[in-house]
């Protein structure tokens, strides 16, 4: 059962966006190597950088569960499980280069969170890369901090 359900639109600069705790201290600049760049996912332990196909504004479904959800393999192209904390029980979404300041703040309970992160029409671009269809969601629920799991990984 979904608790909270929120659609917002980012700016991915850099081909990524955040999702993290309000009080976050990781530096995200560090988390990149050559493994998180192949699955498109970068983790610190109150932060997820989420690589995205195009570094324009995105689609980005958040949703807070009550429980594990059933992976959804055929509707996404994509999709891994990761986990991070957020002990201050507010959880933000913003693009790299924007202020995290400015982010709205989605109240939820402080605690460790499993995530699954699904990425949709990652291929569906146009020639210059600037338009597309792909679109991400990021579903979270109470529970001990997974290991970094491809579910399904993007034939590139």
């Amino acid at each position: 059962m979904r608790l909270i359900s929120r659609h917002f639109d980012v700016f991915a600069d850099y081909f990524q966006f955040y999702v993290c705790d309000a009080a976050f201290q990781t530096d995200p600049g560090l988390l990149w190597d050559e493994a998180a760049t192949a699955r498109m996912l970068a983790i610190g332990p109150d932060l997820i950088a989420v690589g995205t196909a195009r570094n324009m504004t995105v689609p980005v479904e958040i949703e807070v569960l009550n429980a594990a959800p059933a992976p959804d393999l055929d509707d996404w192209d994509q999709i891994v499980d990761c986990g991070v904390s957020l002990p201050s029980g507010k959880l933000i979404v913003f693009g790299c280069t924007e202020n995290s300041d400015d982010a709205d703040r989605i109240g939820i309970e402080p605690g460790d969170y499993a995530a699954r992160i699904s990425y949709a029409n990652l291929g569906d671009l146009s020639d210059d890369g600037l338009e597309g269809d792909d679109r991400y969601r990021v579903q979270l629920w109470r529970a001990a901090i997974p290991p970094i799991t491809v579910l399904k990984a993007s034939p590139k």
